[in-house]
């Protein structure tokens, strides 16, 4: 009697039982017992499937219009192609992120699903690849090598889209509360010590301008991902592809995939070069990088409240204890700095990576494809997080930045311009020897007026660049 829980399927090592459900076959089933490493499928980064289900469509009209594929076969892949990139078989892609094999066990995954799925469209039962094979037909003209850096790119740039609408969505944040606070006077701090006085919304402009940064650097990073080597096979010189086959399958990809991809002007460097990875995961730990410098400015504002510095609140989202009843912790800045550290360690594994490659493919590029993509989905959903449950809904301490400006010996810096150095040297020593505050000693030694001092202390004045009186 037929088992009709798995199909047999073989390749040159032999026979595997498949789950007769499964669109996958033999090749990913191996991959599966070999590569349980990080626990993260394929699935779980649905733009890198659908780069691969964009570059194997392109594949199959080229290969169509060259005449080696006809066009029932082309129609049925390509309609399969189309199911997947609208995320109809993601469960199928099962293979673990980290894997040897320079991302083979990715493409074939990739080629057996596309097959499968094909052979029902065609009529015919999954693994009867004598109608439809997934080396032969699937994978027509192409090699993991130039297949799979170039789904990776097309992923990278889908995926950038989104981190670069999550920096937009916090930035506009950040302005609106640059707004709220425009006249809320404060101290600004150097070194951690009192410097001169700012607004508050001042400070949160500066986050606002200091990310903004970041959408040009990401964008012009991510465009090096244009430059794909479909077409390169194996180690770029297009052996087992027809000569017309690189130049129509660019074309067909980027019509397929929107995007202006342009072959690279070496196929032999491009295969073996993974630069542009390198240059795009810096950009994003540079965003990090600014991201938790913030953060840790966010939780140092917020410090106390009753012995730290108070001059904002966050939004309260937990209880901070379980021992100590009434903490409440800024937890949300403090995910984003954890954030932070891993794109870091993802930057210099992905560093590592790109160096350890050897003539003419770099072998370790699952992990450089692995690493980046945690990174941007940890910083696409950090920032959206940030945004929603902490910047939104930050209040300020009106009173207590006012306190804190008029107690504060860095005001004296306002009155260098008409006191002199020495004067406000001497006031600020006073200031610190008898407890006084700057205001109180002025008046107290007569050195201006009530009046004179007031308007030089005005907020408009301190926060401002003032035009000097002219000296004779």
């Amino acid at each position: 009697m037929e088992n009709t829980d798995y199909r047999l399927e073989h390749d040159f090592l032999g026979e595997k039982q498949i789950p007769a459900n499964a669109y996958y076959g033999v090749q990913t089933l191996r991959a599966l017992e070999n590569f349980n490493i990080s626990n993260v499928p394929l699935s779980f980064f649905k733009e890198l499937i659908k780069g691969l289900a964009m570059v194997k469509q392109a594949s199959a009209m080229a290969n169509c219009e060259l005449g080696l594929l006809s066009v029932e076969k082309k129609n049925a892949i390509v309609e399969a192609c189309q199911e997947i990139q609208a995320g109809l078989f993601d469960n199928q892609f099962v293979v673990d992120m980290v894997q040897g094999g320079a991302g083979t066990s990715t493409n074939m995954n990739a080629n057996e699903v596309i097959t499968n799925r094909a052979l029902e469209i065609l009529g015919h039962k999954k693994g009867e690849y004598q109608y439809l094979h997934p080396n032969d037909e699937v994978n027509m003209s192409q090699s993991t090598n130039d297949v799979y850096p170039t789904a990776v790119k097309i992923a990278l740039i889908l995926s950038d889209r989104k981190l670069v609408d999550a920096l937009k969505y916090l930035i506009e944040s950040f302005e609106n509360k640059a707004k709220e606070f425009h006249l809320i006077i404060k101290m600004g701090r150097t070194q951690l010590q009192d410097a001169v006085p700012m607004t508050l919304g001042q400070e949160f402009e500066a986050y606002a301008a200091n990310l903004t940064e970041e959408i040009s650097r990401l964008e012009q990073n991510v465009n090096l991902f244009l430059e794909v080597n479909m077409g390169a096979t194996a180690i770029g010189t297009g052996i087992t592809a027809d000569p017309d086959y690189s130049a129509l399958c660019i074309k067909y990809l980027a019509q397929v995939s929107g995007l202006n991809v342009v072959p690279a002007s070496n196929f032999i460097e491009a295969t073996n070069d993974t630069g542009a990875f390198v240059m795009y995961s810096s950009a994003v730990k540079r965003l990090a990088v600014k991201l938790s410098k913030i953060c840790n400015d966010l939780r140092l504002l917020s410090s106390g409240p009753r012995t730290g510095i108070n001059e904002i609140n966050l939004p309260p989202r937990q209880p901070g204890s379980s021992i100590m009843p009434g903490k409440v912790n800024p937890v949300i800045p403090e995910v984003v700095n954890q954030i932070a550290f891993m794109v870091f360690g993802n930057d210099l594994t992905v560093t590592f990576a790109a160096e350890a490659g050897q003539l003419e493919l770099n072998v370790m590029e699952p992990i450089i494809v692995y690493s980046m993509f945690q990174s941007i989905e940890m910083m696409t959903k950090g920032m959206i997080t940030l945004r929603d449950k902490c910047i939104d809904g930050i209040t300020a301490n009106a009173d207590r930045c006012k306190d804190l400006v008029y107690h504060s010996i860095g005001i004296v810096t306002a009155l260098l311009p008409v006191l002199g150095y020495e004067t406000c040297s001497k006031l600020a020593r006073d200031a610190m020897e008898t407890g006084k505050g700057i205001y109180d000693l002025i008046l107290e030694q007569k050195l201006l007026s009530k009046e004179e001092l007031d308007e030089l202390l005005k907020p408009e004045n301190m926060i401002n660049p003032q035009r000097l009186p002219k000296k004779e």
